[in-house]
């Protein structure tokens, strides 16, 4: 009896050890499934966090390309296509698993295009110091141009109005006008007369004034005598000028050589006319003198 008690438990005891070592076992197999857990929980926070930092940092480039390009420099071509560069690395990042390797491989990628970006950068940086200094000395050029352009103008003003002034007073003047009719006589003395009827002679005088600066030489005017029946008297010839035409009684020709000159015409005539003659003097077509006389 005491035999069996003992065999009883020998084989209880046995048993408890067996289960003691298996709730150990369990115990440590538990604790190592949760450990594990814990790991791969830690990790891919990990490289979630990892994924988030790159795409921030990828994100970050493409803004600086982008305030690069709308600066709208020479490099911009350049520019662009590193720029497209970084979208498609963001793209397929967002497509990514984001395990280790290949967050390592966006991570190196990442980092030879930010090398690249600094290298545009301080070329395009350059690129803007150069053009700010071009547009400098273009804007200097540009207004000592136009400081110039409106001196040659006054001058060119200038000129024109001395030129003017100068052709201006290099015209002659025709002063003292005067018209007369006379008789005259089988002795060849001349009466005044104030009687058409009596009338065969009309003496028109006038003098050209001094001028300096006037061009000597040959001068040619016209004489126009217009009756009171509006008829042109004397030779009535017509001369064109330009689109303008004249026609005259006489032409006297003068040498004028700057100094005052006396000038005296007779226009033969019989049958004159009552009434006012009006007699103008023509330097081509303009007219320099004119006056006007009543025969009765």
């Amino acid at each position: 009896m005491e035999d069996q008690q003992s065999s009883s438990s020998s084989s209880l005891k046995v048993i408890i050890a067996v289960l003691a070592i298996l709730l150990i076992g369990s115990l440590v197999y538990i604790f190592k499934v949760t450990s594990d857990a814990k790991d791969v929980k830690t990790e891919l926070t990990k490289t979630v966090t990892e994924k988030e930092s790159v795409m921030k940092d990828l994100q970050e480039l493409k803004t600086t390309y982008d305030t690069a390009i709308s600066e709208n420099t020479s490099m911009s071509e350049e520019l662009i296509k590193e720029r497209d560069k970084v979208v498609n690395l963001i793209e397929d990042l967002k497509k990514s698993k984001g395990d280790v390797a290949s967050l390592a491989k966006y991570k190196n990628q990442y980092v030879a295009l930010q090398g690249n970006m600094k290298v545009l950068m301080a070329e395009n940086e350059g690129l803007k110091t150069q053009n700010t200094t071009l547009t400098t000395q273009r804007d200097s050029t540009t207004v000592v141009l136009g400081e110039s352009k409106k001196y040659n103008e006054v001058l060119v003003g200038q000129n024109e109005e001395l030129s003017k002034t100068v052709e201006k007073g290099s015209k002659l003047t025709v002063l003292n006008m005067k018209t007369a009719a006379y008789k005259v006589r089988s002795s060849g003395k001349q009466v005044e007369t104030e009687k058409a009827g009596r009338a065969n002679v009309l003496k028109i005088s006038f003098t050209i004034a001094e001028n300096q600066i006037a061009k000597s030489g040959d001068k040619t005017y016209y004489v126009q005598v217009i009756d009171s029946k509006n008829n042109v008297l004397g030779d009535k010839k017509t001369d064109t000028f330009g689109d303008k035409s004249l026609t005259y009684s006489f032409v006297t020709n003068v040498n004028y050589e700057n100094k005052t000159v006396q000038v005296s015409e007779d226009l033969p005539g019989k049958n004159f006319e009552k009434g006012t003659y009006f007699v103008n003097v023509f330097d081509k077509d303009e007219l320099v003198s004119k006056t006007s006389f009543t025969l009765k």
